[in-house]
């Protein structure tokens, strides 16, 4: 069985948007997700109040909490991690990086390419990333596009997330895990590599496995 967890979704949390995150979560269950990340912008904290939709729908679907960073040059995924006590926000991404996998967590540059919020091709020159977004669902095409080429001159794998916004819009990008995943295990299982990003509105050559 592959697990479909969609990591890049948004909430109200996020301050950007009215979508609740439970109308989020029954939505990702309808589509037949395994799991949903809620990242929300900026701080950690702020998907706090999800913590007791884990446990109510834990039996149906795996959620989890992660953030969408803002580093100096431009924004990037971070699990594992409370970056709220780090005081790294619009840090240099190297800094950022080494403090978060220092302290066991993950860092991969969302929507690397994107013109706005994007680290562009300084992602092909920064170590220790641990994958890059290849596909984003708030993307043009040409911008996931050019993520997954990176990401395979560098040799590392690709996740997708929806960056959904309201509730119909999960889902619509993902990343599939060869492993079974738990709440436990979702950052040892993204180092591993072992996943590759789907994105559901086109098929591509693009999805494919490292």
């Amino acid at each position: 069985m592959k697990y479909k967890i969609d990591l890049h979704v948004h909430s109200k949390y996020s301050t950007d948007n009215d979508a609740e995150p439970e109308e989020t979560i029954l939505r990702a269950i309808e589509l037949g997700l395994q799991g949903i990340a809620f990242t929300e912008h900026y701080y950690y904290g702020a998907s706090e109040p999800i913590e007791p939709l884990r446990e109510r729908y834990r039996d149906r679907i795996l959620i989890f909490r992660g953030v969408e960073f803002s580093a100096q040059e431009g924004h990037c995924l971070v699990f594992g991690v409370d970056t709220d006590s780090l005081s790294l926000k619009y840090a240099p991404i190297r800094d950022i990086i080494s403090v978060v996998t220092g302290k066991g967590g993950v860092v991969i540059p969302s929507h690397p390419y994107r013109s706005v919020n994007g680290l562009g091709d300084l992602v092909r020159s920064v170590d220790g990333i641990c994958a890059l977004e290849g596909y984003n669902g708030c993307n043009m095409h040409g911008f996931n596009a050019r993520a997954i080429e990176a990401a395979a001159a560098l040799g590392i794998p690709f996740t997708g997330g929806s960056d959904a916004h309201t509730p119909q819009e999960v889902g619509a990008c993902y990343t599939e895990f060869d492993d079974a995943v738990t709440a436990e295990n979702l950052v040892g299982l993204l180092k591993a590599g072992k996943y590759r990003g789907i994105d559901t509105r086109k098929i591509s050559k693009l999805s494919m496995k490292f």
